[in-house]
């Protein structure tokens, strides 16, 4: 059964999965994280769950193969912020730890993300020695840049997602990743399909529906008339302490900064120090916590685990290191789709 599926996530972060495919039935086999804060994340919210720690040591791991494996190994080396040494970077050589660990448990399905420079990088080479590397060891698959944007949260980040199953046949990959519209001969289809999912992710009205996939938009905050949740840009080129609130004028092709941005994301302020917002027609200022993890698509507090006594700077790095939960949940209930349709 599609609902009884099991997945092990490494470079696991705060969870983004486990929070995302919780609506799906499936069940969280293990975490492989190291950094301390997203560690005592992990241990707070899901204390049953092992955390076997460095994704390097996965052939001293003794736990069963899970039915999918997810991750997201570091970015820095890929990303356009940094200096883009790709495989020679030690932490874009953990993408290929990631093909030993799928390699070692041979798990049906995988989902991997990474930014988009991953595609650039080295001039491709890089991107193209990762997918044969998945080839060789036995999986069709797909891959795609999504926009959180289009999926219910109100930020730009754009991610590219790798979805593979252990097959000859490419079909099962993408028909996880892809809507009908979306291939060749339903162009009209795909553009309307686009639009509404970018209406629904810019609206605050109500429970809307995204791909089969409900959220609740008020808690998002409201948006005044001309105030769309595209607006407000997540600069996460080095961690989550870059993400500011911009307006976009439409008789202005510069980006100004928002004036209004308390009310931008409906954040829950308290007084005096870095938690004062900067207000005024030319000023920013850093997002809060709890709005990250809304723009992340996570419950709020979520990182808030030890009440006031929580780091901040904590909080904005695992946030921004995050998966965002709404675009994960939306890949997974096209791999469930797949799997119900095969088995049945």
């Amino acid at each position: 059964m599609a609902s009884d599926l099991t997945y092990g996530c490494a470079f696991s972060g705060i969870g983004a999965s486990t929070v995302s495919w919780k609506s799906l039935g499936w069940k969280p086999s293990w975490f492989s994280e190291i950094e301390k804060f997203p560690c005592e994340v992990l241990k707070h919210h899901y204390p049953h769950v092992p955390n076997l720690g460095d994704v390097t040591n996965y052939k001293e791991w003794k736990v069963e193969r899970p039915n999918i494996i997810i991750g997201g190994s570091p970015c820095q080396s890929f990303s356009i912020a940094g200096l883009r040494k790709g495989l020679e970077d030690p932490r874009g050589n953990l993408t290929l730890t990631f093909i030993g660990l799928l390699d070692h448990f041979k798990p049906t399905w995988f989902v991997w993300e990474n930014v988009p420079g991953v595609l650039s990088n080295n001039k491709g080479r890089d991107f193209h020695t990762f997918i044969e590397g998945l080839q060789e060891i036995g999986y069709s698959l797909s891959w795609r840049v999504l926009d959180a944007q289009f999926f219910g949260v109100p930020q730009r980040r754009k991610r590219v997602f790798v979805v593979g199953h252990r097959s000859a046949d490419w079909r099962y990959s993408y028909k996880a990743l892809f809507e009908s519209e979306s291939l060749s001969g339903y162009l009209a289809k795909s553009r309307n399909k686009r639009s509404t999912r970018q209406a629904t992710a810019t609206t605050t009205q109500g429970s809307q529906e995204s791909n089969g996939v409900a959220y609740d938009y008020q808690r998002m905050g409201q948006y005044g008339k001309g105030e769309k949740a595209s607006t407000a840009c997540a600069r996460d080129y080095k961690d989550a302490t870059d993400l500011v609130v911009y307006e976009s004028h439409p008789n202005d092709s510069r980006v100004k900064p928002m004036g209004k941005v308390c009310s931008t994301v409906a954040a829950r302020w308290g007084t005096g120090g870095n938690n004062t917002p900067l207000v005024g027609d030319s000023r920013i200022r850093k997002l809060s916590p709890i709005e990250c993890e809304r723009l992340q698509g996570f419950p709020d507090d979520y990182t808030n685990i030890r009440g006031d006594k929580t780091p901040y700077g904590a909080r904005y790095k695992a946030l921004g290191n995050s998966m965002a939960v709404p675009v994960i949940e939306w890949i997974g209930r096209g791999i469930q789709k797949v799997e119900e349709y095969s088995n049945g």
